[in-house]
């Protein structure tokens, strides 16, 4: 399976870094290692998580973020790359998804 990040997932994952960058130096390449790992993991397991708002949702091992997508035939699509400690009504609405 290719796994394509979309651009709204990129400005997810450089606003993360940005943050724990400005948190502790080093601590942004970390919190970006860590979520590629993440990623990284869904060519073997994409599809096998559980879905949250319409989206597959993997959970981060290290960090509280989840990794929103979706599988469309070959390609599993990463749309967003969200702190869990946000409101659940701003995530599903990031996420478009309509009440």
């Amino acid at each position: 399976m290719n796994i394509k990040i979309l651009p709204s997932a990129l400005d997810d994952l450089s606003a993360g870094y940005e943050f724990y960058e400005s948190q502790l130096e080093g601590l942004g390449s970390f919190f970006l290692d860590t979520l590629f790992f993440d990623i990284d993991s869904l060519k073997l397991y994409a599809g096998m998580h559980n879905k949250v708002f319409g989206q597959y949702r993997l959970l981060s091992k290290r960090f509280p973020y989840a990794i929103y997508y979706l599988i469309d035939s070959k390609d599993v699509l990463i749309n967003a790359v969200l702190d869990c400690r946000r409101n659940p009504n701003w995530i599903k609405k990031r996420l478009d998804i309509e009440s």
